[in-house]
């Protein structure tokens, strides 16, 4: 009795202890990544100039972002010259985000590169976390910025009426699901 009681506790120890060394990482796949701290689907949104949530802040305040607002264009009621407006604004930041995303990605394949050819030093490492940072809030600002231009080429009323398509108020179902960009 005695031995079996020894062996089934060898045998839980052994189980617990092989199970605790096949604990794998939930980084365990992404080595095979082309850049090893971006998904292929985070490089396609710098790429292609996704809002990625970046202006959450404002769009759940009521500044509505203009992909949308172009978007529900009829449902709002814009007038010819709040489309153009918005067309013109939803333009220009597409076009900055296009251009630091691009930047983005590359000064995150620069850092990639460096650890993966192990010449990665510590004066060159916060360098380059300082320039993917600096990337990171300027394109979090060009999304910001675009909210409050956004905000200030629609009435109260358009906002107000926004703020319910998109499901923030009044209890309404989520008009547009799309991803922002997409």
């Amino acid at each position: 009795m005695i031995r079996m009681a020894l062996f089934a506790l060898l045998a839980i120890v052994a189980t617990t202890a092989t199970g605790i060394a096949q604990t794998t990482s939930p980084y365990a796949g992404q080595e095979q990544r082309a850049i090893k701290a971006l998904s292929d689907e985070e490089i396609r949104d710098l790429l292609e100039a996704r809002g990625m949530g970046l202006a959450k802040a404002a769009e759940l305040n009521s500044y509505p972002g203009p992909l949308h607002v172009l978007q529900l264009a009829n449902e709002l009621g814009l007038s010819d010259a709040q489309r153009k407006g918005t067309d013109s604004l939803y333009a220009n930041m597409r076009q900055q985000a296009l251009s630091i995303g691009r930047q983005i990605v590359e000064a995150e394949r620069t850092l990639d590169r460096a650890f993966a050819n192990g010449a990665i030093e510590p004066a060159t490492l916060r360098s380059q976390v300082h320039a993917i940072a600096t990337l990171q809030g300027e394109l979090r600002a060009v999304h910001l910025e675009a909210h409050i231009a956004q905000h200030a080429l629609l009435t109260p009323e358009q906002i107000a009426q926004y703020d319910v398509l998109r499901g923030y108020r009044g209890g309404a179902a989520p008009h547009d699901t799309r991803r922002h960009g997409g």
